[in-house]
C-alpha cells in the first residue's frame, strides 16, 4: 500500500470524503481530502553528526525512489543556501535535516548515490543541494513531467490536487526559512511537502506512459541530472529592475557602482540584496545623478528612515560613477552571443525574419498537437539561431545536426525536424 493509500485510509488525516485515483487512471470526482498532518508525525530536525549518520544508515537501507525537497530564504538573506532539507523513502520514513548545523551532506549524497531523487521543479532546488555535497546521480522532475504530460497548473499543491486528490496547506512557501528554532507548523507544512511525492511521480510515470512520452520525459531528466553548474552571470547589475529606463552611460554607471555597493554589503550582513535598497531607488538615483548628500535623500528610495551614514555611502557610490573616465563607463546593452533580438530582424534580416515567423507558427502548432508548452518541445532561443542561421542546405539530416548542436534531446530533434524543415525551406 502507497503512502497515498495509507493517507486515505486514515479519516484522521481528512476532513472530506474521497480518494486517491484509482491504478486504472480514473480521475478524482470527489471533493479533495487535505493533508493536516504527516502519517508518522514530524520527525526531529536533524542537527548534529550522530543524528545525521543515523539518517544517512536507515535512507541507505530503503528501498524505491527517495522524495527531495529544499527551503530557502529567497527575499530574506543573501544567496539561495538551504535552510532545511527534507527527505522520504520507503523504508525509512521522512527525515528533516537542518543544513545550518549540518552543513556536509555529501555522505547522505554517497548514500544516494544511484538511488532515483524525486523532486519538483528539480532545477531550483538543484544548486542549493549541490552546496552541501547532494548530487543526484538518477532524478525524476514532477513539474517538468507534468508540463510534458500537459496539465495546465503544474505547481506541487496543484499537481498533488488533481493526479491523487488531495489538498497541500502551501501557507509558508514564502517564510522566513533561516529562522532558528523553525517553527512547528512549518516543519509541518515542509513534511508534508515530501510526503506523497513519490506517488505523484508513480501516477505521472503512468501517464507519461499512457500518452507516449515516458522516454522522452526520461531523455529531459537525464539532461538535467548531467548539466553542469551554471556558470555566473556576467553583469548582474543589467538585471536590476527598471533598467529599461537607463539609457546614459553615466547613468549606466550609477547603477553598476550603488548595485555592486549594494551587494557587498547585502553579502556582508547575510541579507536580501532588496533589504539593503531597493531596485527602484537604484533607477531613481541614477536617473537623477544627485549631485550631494541632500539632493540624494530628496529621491524615492532615500527618504527620512534613511540616517545619514547610509546616506553619505551611497552617495559616495554615485560620486564613484561621476568621477569615471568615458572609457570606464559601461555601454548600453551587452555584447549579444548568438542572434541578435527578433525585433530587429525585419530590418537586418528579412529572410531570417520570414523563416522565423514560419518556425514558430509551425512550432506552435507542433506544441498544441503534442498537448505541452513550446518551451519545452523545444526551446526559443534554439528556435531563433536555427532560423538566423540555417544549414546551407536545409535537409532532414543538417537541421537535425542543427537542433542536437544546440542540445536539444533527441526526441525533441525527432519531433521538431520535420516541421523545422517545412519551415526553413517555405
Amino acid at each position: 500500500m502507497t503512502d497515498a493509500q495509507e493517507t486515505a485510509a486514515d479519516s484522521s488525516l481528512r476532513t472530506t470524503g474521497g480518494a486517491p485515483p484509482e491504478d486504472d487512471g480514473s480521475s478524482v470526482t470527489e471533493a479533495p481530502i487535505p493533508l493536516l498532518d504527516p502519517r508518522e508525525g514530524i520527525p526531529p530536525v536533524i542537527a548534529d553528526a550522530d543524528a545525521l549518520a543515523e539518517v544517512i544508515s536507515a535512507f541507505a537501507a530503503g528501498s524505491g525512489p527517495v522524495a527531495v525537497d529544499a527551503e530557502r530564504a529567497s527575499g530574506y538573506r543573501y544567496g539561495q543556501r538551504a535552510y532545511l532539507v527534507q527527505l522520504r523513502r520507503a523504508g525509512a520514513g521522512s527525515a528533516l535535516i537542518d543544513p545550518v548545523a549540518c552543513p556536509d551532506l555529501s555522505g547522505l549524497g554517497e548514500a544516494l548515490s544511484g538511488v532515483e531523487w524525486v523532486l519538483h521543479a528539480a532545477t531550483q532546488d538543484l544548486p542549493c543541494l549541490r552546496e552541501i555535497g547532494m548530487v543526484p546521480t538518477r532524478l525524476f522532475d514532477t513539474e517538468l513531467a507534468g508540463r510534458l504530460a500537459g496539465f495546465p497548473r503544474v505547481g506541487l499543491g496543484a499537481m498533488v490536487e488533481s493526479v491523487l486528490g488531495f489538498v497541500l496547506e502551501k501557507g509558508h512557501s514564502a517564510v522566513d526559512w533561516s529562522t532558528r528554532p523553525l517553527p512547528e507548523p512549518w516543519l509541518r507544512y515542509a513534511t508534508l511537502d515530501v510526503e506523497l511525492l513519490v506517488d505523484l511521480r508513480d501516477a505521472l510515470e503512468k501517464e507519461l506512459d499512457r500518452q507516449g512520452k515516458l522516454e522522452w520525459a526520461r531523455q529531459e531528466f537525464d539532461a538535467i541530472a548531467s548539466a553542469p553548474p551554471a556558470e555566473p552571470r556576467k553583469d548582474p547589475w543589467r538585471r536590476t529592475s527598471g533598467m529599461h529606463k537607463v539609457r546614459r552611460r553615466r547613468q549606466l554607471g550609477v547603477v553598476r557602482e550603488l548595485w555592486q555597493a549594494r551587494d557587498r554589503i547585502a553579502q556582508k550582513r547575510d541579507v536580501s540584496p532588496g533589504k539593503v535598497l531597493s531596485d527602484a531607488a537604484i533607477v531613481e538615483a541614477a536617473l537623477a545623478v544627485p549631485a550631494n548628500v541632500h539632493a540624494l535623500a530628496a529621491l524615492n528610495g532615500f527618504g527620512h528612515r534613511m540616517g545619514r551614514r547610509q546616506l553619505e555611502q551611497w552617495q559616495a557610490a554615485v560620486d564613484r560613477a561621476k568621477a569615471l573616465t568615458e572609457a570606464q563607463l559601461p555601454t548600453p546593452g551587452q555584447p549579444v552571443a548568438g542572434p541578435p533580438p527578433p525585433r530587429a530582424w525585419a530590418d537586418k534580416d528579412p529572410a531570417a525574419a520570414a523563416r522565423l515567423s514560419a518556425a514558430r507558427a509551425a512550432v506552435s502548432a507542433l506544441a498544441e498537437q503534442l498537448n505541452m508548452p513550446q518551451e519545452n518541445v523545444i526551446t526559443p532561443d534554439t528556435v531563433r539561431r536555427v532560423c538566423w542561421e540555417p544549414p546551407k542546405e536545409v535537409s532532414a539530416e543538417t537541421v537535425a545536426e542543427a537542433l542536437a548542436g544546440h542540445g536539444a534531446r533527441p526526441w525533441q530533434v525527432e519531433q521538431v525536424t520535420p516541421v523545422l524543415v517545412a519551415a526553413l525551406s517555405a
